[in-house]
């Protein structure tokens, strides 16, 4: 789609294309407000400022929209409507081991247990070791410091998503 069909969408759907982008209700109605917008760029600089600008309920509620790194049946099941992205960013898991597999599932685990939500980290063009070492490396993180990356990461995608909704 492009900048000038995403400008005429009817805000229902504008919404609804916003969602594939961020899943914070918040990020999407505050976007929404900014159309018809005049640039991609505009876009893009307005999406982070909203983005930062949000509080951690609504980060939190974004990463509820994601599925777990390398969990392909929740990908496929609860993730429909954003399932061929999410799966195009976490491509590499496909091809792990099946130790890698598990080891993620774990640190998948204790990360939610210590965190209280699902590991975010930004996958496109990270293999599954990669996405491993990253998420054990941020298990030893203070809450404090781990919602700012995961904040950091779900901007990343967004921007990432953005682009793919411009261009699909």
């Amino acid at each position: 789609m492009t900048l000038p069909e995403l400008n005429q969408l009817p805000i229902p759907a504008l919404k609804s294309a916003l969602s594939t982008c961020c899943g914070s209700t918040t990020w999407v109605n505050e976007m929404a407000k900014l159309f018809p917008i005049e640039s991609r760029e505009s876009l893009f600089e307005q999406a982070e400022v909203i983005w930062f600008g949000l509080d951690e309920r609504d980060w939190r509620e974004a990463f509820d929209h994601h599925p777990k790194i390398g969990d392909i049946d929740s990908l496929r099941a609860k993730f429909a409507t954003t399932a061929a992205w999410a799966e195009g960013e976490q491509a590499s898991v496909s091809t792990a081991s099946l130790s890698v597999l598990e080891m993620l599932a774990e640190g998948n685990q204790f990360y939610e247990e210590k965190f209280g939500y699902i590991f975010i980290v930004c996958a496109t063009g990270k293999s599954a070791e990669e996405m491993l070492e990253i998420l054990e490396a941020r298990l030893l993180n203070s809450p404090e410091e781990e919602i700012q990356i995961a904040m950091q990461e779900q901007n990343k995608i967004t921007e990432i998503r953005l682009e793919k909704l411009l261009v699909s």
